[in-house]
């Protein structure tokens, strides 16, 4: 009932047209899987381990206890009649589906560098993607904000393959969200496309909510009850401006998603020190936040290396593995994700 307000039907891409959008996006994946797919092909071991969870296991073999094993992985019968340790592997089911979660508000096509923080989703969807597709898994995804509103612009239901992730990037790419007038555009509501996922994603999956979130309050709670169900990772979008300003004399600074503008002097010392300590509260408040919902985070900068980026990915999600092999005494109480 929900979906029915918001949801619209995601065409298939035009297959027999070189040109246009879909040579532009095909152009797009082509040099995200020459620039970075084929570096993180050297560097990432065991990415299909890491980037996504099964949702089932399967004995696959017995083998003799070693450090940091999962004690609960014991199998006692076979330690009794051997008199030594033994634990059981398991393999997991790999056959799930990935969403993406994706905040395409105003907010997002800021940029005070040569990158926009729209164009490192994009970049970053389109990758992670295609690492996770062509494994045989599913891809799906959820579009928030391009449209100025504060519905779920579109849903790509999850399927696998290459043309899947062709249909991903057209998405993104379709059109800036500045595009509706500024008069006519809303603060963003994140916790509206955390509910409609809620509603949406059943199966269990990995989400990876993509945003800056610059949001309304609100969103944590259906963040938290998103995050017991699946495995959620929250990727936050960043630019450097938005954490510290530059001596640049007077600026005229614009909501980009209200419209309010206001002149400011950067020149003014106590008035940078001012943002920078409001910008590092915020960041804390945040990354608290996102630690309360139980969720891995990664921090991505409009300046970052998008493979330097991913590889830090995986390292927390190796080190979460890590965690849960430990006695529930032995865990960190607070594991907070982000940039190395």
């Amino acid at each position: 009932m929900l979906l029915s307000l918001f949801k619209r039907k995601v065409p298939p891409p035009p297959a027999d047209r070189p040109g246009g959008d879909q040579g532009r996006t095909e152009a797009l994946l082509r040099r995200l899987e020459w620039t970075v797919i084929k570096r993180l092909d050297g560097l990432l071991q065991g990415d299909h381990r890491t980037l996504m969870r099964g949702t089932g296991l399967d004995l696959a073999d017995l083998r003799e206890y070693q450090h940091h094993d999962d004690v609960r992985h014991i199998d006692w019968n076979v330690t009794a009649r051997l008199q030594q340790p033994h634990v059981r592997v398991f393999t997991e089911d790999r056959e799930m589906a990935a969403w993406f979660l994706l905040d395409l508000s105003a907010s997002v096509d800021f940029g005070s560098g040569e990158r926009r923080k729209r164009e490192v989703l994009q970049s970053f969807a389109g990758v992670l993607a295609r690492l996770i597709s062509r494994h045989g898994n599913r891809i799906g995804a959820m579009l928030y904000g391009s449209r100025g509103g504060a519905a779920v612009d579109a849903v790509l239901p999850a399927r696998g393959g290459r043309l899947q992730v062709l249909r991903l990037l057209q998405l993104i790419g379709q059109g800036p969200s500045s595009a509706k007038p500024s008069n006519e555009a809303g603060s963003t509501r994140l916790a509206d496309l955390l509910r409609a996922a809620a509603h949406t994603v059943r199966q269990r999956s990995t989400v990876f909510v993509v945003s800056d979130f610059i949001s309304e309050p609100g969103w944590e709670q259906p963040l938290g009850e998103l995050a017991r169900r699946h495995d959620v990772v929250a990727v936050r979008l960043l630019d450097p401006l938005e954490l510290e300003l530059p001596d640049l004399g007077l600026l005229t600074i614009r909501d980009a998603e209200t419209g309010e503008q206001v002149l400011v002097d950067t020149h003014d010392k106590g008035f940078r020190q001012r943002f920078a300590h409001i910008a590092a509260q915020r960041e804390a408040q945040l990354l608290e936040s996102l630690g309360r919902a139980g969720v891995d985070t990664l921090e991505l900068s409009t300046g970052d290396d998008l493979a330097e980026a991913i590889l830090r990915f995986v390292a927390l999600r190796q080190r979460r593995v890590q965690r849960r092999a430990l006695p529930a005494g032995l865990r960190p109480a607070t594991v907070l994700g982000g940039a190395a």
